[in-house]
């Protein structure tokens, strides 16, 4: 019989302007992959349904107020039971609608980028392969 590991259920939130740029957090320098951009977002709580918890996070992370009636399911990604004793899940979700203008709250710091911009800059893995999900490839790898 296999031993089943216990999922890290994160969500994060695929911000997109009219003007076709999208939000990106950079991670504080003191925490894991620290300096890599990625999209904002954060762990799901027990009590939380996905959606509770990507308003809850990005209200913390950004103070930006969003219904969750906006969240609209998108990809996700996930890492190799071999890579921890916790395998992570992400779940992405785009959102065209909210309040309030993007703050790095708990640090690092936030920018709006053109989908090519966003491909070239340095993420964790599983941002990686969002951002293949969502954009293709468009460049030389």
């Amino acid at each position: 019989m296999t031993n089943n590991p216990t999922l890290l259920l994160v969500v994060a939130a695929a911000f997109h302007r009219k003007d076709g740029r999208w939000l990106m957090h950079r991670r504080p320098a003191d925490k894991q992959h620290g300096g890599l951009w990625e999209f904002p977002g954060g762990k799901v709580e027990i009590d939380e349904s996905p959606k509770e918890a990507l308003v809850r996070e990005v209200g913390e992370e950004l103070g930006i107020v969003v219904e969750p009636a906006e969240l609209k399911p998108l990809g996700f990604a996930q890492s190799d039971q071999n890579d921890s004793e916790n395998p992570i899940v992400i779940l992405l979700y785009r959102i065209e609608d909210w309040t309030s203008d993007a703050q790095a709250l708990e640090g690092g710091e936030v920018e709006w980028f053109h989908p090519a911009e966003i491909q070239n800059l340095d993420k964790p893995p599983l941002d990686c392969d969002l951002v293949q999900q969502l954009f293709g490839r468009t460049t030389l790898e």
